[in-house]
């Protein structure tokens, strides 16, 4: 069973940086497509990034494109989202999530029945 473990938000200031972080257990992350969402007040959840199982498909919501980027260490079996330049509007409880994905499918990005959730970290951008 995988378990995922957001952790690294905080309070930072407008134009700031972040660097969240998903770690893994009880599984490897090689079997699974990834996607980041987050949930600001009073706002539906949205997906801010999937990336595919291979690692090579990765796409970002529109409003974090040239902020934010995201990684994985194989070997520490962790993601990381970094996200840079912080506004207001990134605040939210941001969530890793997980997809089994077969070899097939490895090129899969998206955000659709993700199959495994963390708890969430809380971002906030405020000064």
């Amino acid at each position: 069973q995988l378990q995922l473990v957001e952790s690294g938000g905080g309070l930072v200031q407008p134009g700031g940086s972040l660097r969240l972080s998903c770690a893994a257990s009880g599984a490897s992350l090689d079997y699974y497509a990834i996607a980041w969402f987050r949930q600001a007040p009073g706002k539906e959840r949205e997906g801010v990034v999937c990336m595919s199982r291979s690692g090579t498909n990765i796409n970002f919501t529109n409003s974090v494109k040239g902020r934010f980027t995201i990684s994985r260490d194989r070997a520490k079996n962790t993601v990381y989202l970094q996200m840079n330049n912080l506004s207001p509007d990134d605040t939210g409880i941001y969530y890793c999530t997980a997809k089994s994905i077969s070899i097939a499918l490895r090129w899969y990005c998206g955000y659709d029945a993700m199959d495994y959730w963390g708890n969430g970290t809380l971002v906030t951008v405020s000064s």
